[in-house]
């Protein structure tokens, strides 16, 4: 059970919203089976709508792991769905050298444009953290306001709209009953756990994020595993960007993506990465996004406001984030025994 420590908390918290609404609202557990054969429920859209925050979390987690903080991918998002809208537009004479396979292939080219101009970006917060020496916070800070100003710029300043099959379905789509989002997150998030649990990797990015002169003089590349890790955010941003234009199918620079970086550094947060970098939990991330979205969705199956959602949901993280403190409940349960102490007296 220690290996799993970081995970209680957020699993207690998680397990008392899902009580409360058993208890209070038992139709938010209704599951049913549509005449199109895929699920759907208020469970169903905890998975599908948790999926982007899971995404980027999953990025995030590795470069808050090294000391930084990527605020920049719900801009990135915002230009993923600018350049993936803007070539799925594209007249078909362009592709006419595909034959029948035009609409294939402006499909095929606007997911590899969106992801490699996703890295770029975060390969761009990469030089300018690890090869300029800039804090994170400010070098990401750059991106995440020019990033809305570079998707105006490739939509002309409109809201570009589509309906293409294909692209459609990486948002809208279900496979194997469950929407097709989930098993997008599902494949990122476990190759990445791969990647970082069964290689090297992991133990490198964790021990620059430790102590990064230590690292060099063990012979560990400190500033290429920065750059690799705004990589990989900028790609995840990349992925969500995709998800969300397809689920809304057009491309609106100015709210894709929006806050959604806070979203993603939260559920790190309340899975147990901390912010000084070092040792990271992507299990707990995985758990903070789906706690974060189970928030929201409660709070919208039980009629309240949208445009208050964001108090309680910020009430449950604090008080989630102060659990994970140690000092807090050291703090806490001396003043619980002072108490005890004082009543028997």
């Amino acid at each position: 059970m220690g290996r799993f420590h970081h995970l209680k908390w957020p699993l207690v918290a998680l397990g008392l919203l899902l009580l409360y609404n058993l208890i209070f609202k038992p139709s938010f557990f209704a599951v049913e089976m549509t005449a199109d054969g895929y699920l759907y429920g208020s469970l169903i859209d905890i998975l599908n709508h948790s999926s982007k925050v899971i995404i980027l979390a999953t990025g995030m987690t590795l470069v808050i792991a090294t000391g930084g903080v990527d605020i920049s991918v719900g801009s990135v998002m915002a230009i993923a769905g600018a350049a993936a809208a803007s070539v799925i537009v594209m007249p078909r004479e362009v592709f006419s050298f595909a034959g029948g396979g035009a609409n294939a292939m402006a499909f095929a080219l606007a997911v590899m444009l969106t992801l490699a101009l996703a890295t770029c970006c975060g390969v761009w917060n990469g030089f300018l953290t690890a090869g300029c020496g800039i804090q994170p916070m400010v070098a990401t800070l750059v991106l995440m306001v020019a990033g809305r100003g570079i998707a105006q710029l490739i939509t002309d300043g409109t809201i570009i709209t589509f309906d293409d099959p294909y692209l459609n379905f990486i948002g809208n789509g279900h496979f194997l009953t469950l929407p097709f989002t989930t098993w997008i997150a599902a494949t990122l998030f476990i190759t990445v756990v791969l990647l970082t649990r069964k290689t090297a990797l992991g133990l490198f990015v964790e021990s620059v994020g430790n102590n990064e002169k230590a690292s060099r003089y063990a012979g560990i590349e400190a500033r290429g595993v920065k750059w690799l890790v705004y990589a990989v955010s900028g790609f995840c941003a990349g992925v969500a960007g995709l998800m969300v234009s397809s689920n809304i199918k057009c491309a609106d620079a100015n709210h894709a993506g929006l806050y959604l970086e806070l979203d993603a550094i939260l559920a790190t947060v309340i899975g147990g990465t901390s912010m000084a970098g070092g040792r990271f939990y992507l299990s707990g991330s995985l758990v903070g996004a789906v706690l974060i979205q189970t928030v929201a969705t409660m709070m919208y199956a039980n009629d309240v406001n949208p445009a208050i959602v964001a108090v309680p949901k910020a009430v449950i993280v604090i008080v989630v984030c102060l659990l994970q403190s140690e000092t807090f409940r050291s703090k806490l349960s001396l003043a619980f025994s002072r108490r005890a102490k004082g009543g028997a007296a």
